[in-house]
């Protein structure tokens, strides 16, 4: 199947591998980036925001993601409309500002409980560019896990009548998913693409767990006490 075809196979069967409680979002980018599905547990309406997508020209890579971080800030109820990671478009741009991150991912213990898998098989020609936006993501401490379709050689795609030729930015996608603690996987053809959504079902579990530690903490001041007495019988003959 063409390209297009084979990435919503792929991305359906991720989404029906996924626990019934995890909460996934779609969004799709072109020329601009758009919130298609909010993220949700209904995964039949998943679905369907996927089977709604069409193909279409440029590739604005630098506002999926801040497109994806948005929903997942509005999502989480954290923050303002000044506060979501997208209002940096409307501050003032340093012409002279770095294009590369300027924070270091957070350590794997403090990483939030949601990650972004951005699939491209183009590279970014839209504002802004995404190395100078990932500071959003890296701040918050979401990974964003990059897939490259096709070849960094490029290929000579049809769409509506028109030619039109692709290539993939291999290194701003491996980028990406370095600076944010993630991975990058090519898929070079459909079994990649299947293979590499399957790894994802099983990197991306994340298992959260609370534990009762008052009754721990009882149990060590009990055995102190035991201790105590013990050593106060053994020294002085009494109990203290």
């Amino acid at each position: 199947p063409d390209r297009i075809t084979a990435a919503k196979a792929a991305a359906k069967a991720f989404v029906l591998k996924q626990p019934d409680n995890v909460k996934i979002g779609v969004v799709s980018f072109a020329s601009d980036a758009s919130l298609v599905q909010p993220p949700t547990t209904d995964h039949d309406l998943v679905i369907a925001a996927i089977d709604r997508l069409r193909l279409q020209r440029a590739t604005a890579i630098g506002r999926a993601i801040l497109t994806s971080l948005d929903a997942i800030v509005e999502d989480e109820g954290a923050g303002g409309e000044t506060d979501l990671p997208s209002s940096v478009l409307t501050k003032p741009q340093d012409p002279n500002a770095p294009q590369k991150p300027t924070k270091t991912a957070v350590p794997g213990a403090a990483k939030a409980p949601a990650s972004i898998i951005l699939l491209t098989d183009g590279q970014n020609n839209q504002f802004p560019p995404p190395l100078a936006i990932l500071d959003q993501a890296i701040s918050r401490g979401i990974r964003v896990y990059t897939i490259g379709v096709g070849t960094p050689s490029g290929a000579v795609l049809s769409l509506e009548g028109r030619s039109i030729r692709t290539a993939l930015d291999d290194a701003t996608l491996k980028q990406i998913a370095e600076d944010t603690d993630a991975q990058y996987f090519l898929a070079t053809n459909e079994a990649d693409l299947k293979k590499i959504y399957e790894n994802l079902t099983t990197e991306l579990v994340i298992r959260s767990q609370k534990t009762e530690v008052t009754a721990l903490f009882t149990l060590v001041a009990a055995m102190f006490s035991i201790a105590a007495s013990g050593l106060s019988l053994l020294w002085f003959n009494r109990l203290p």
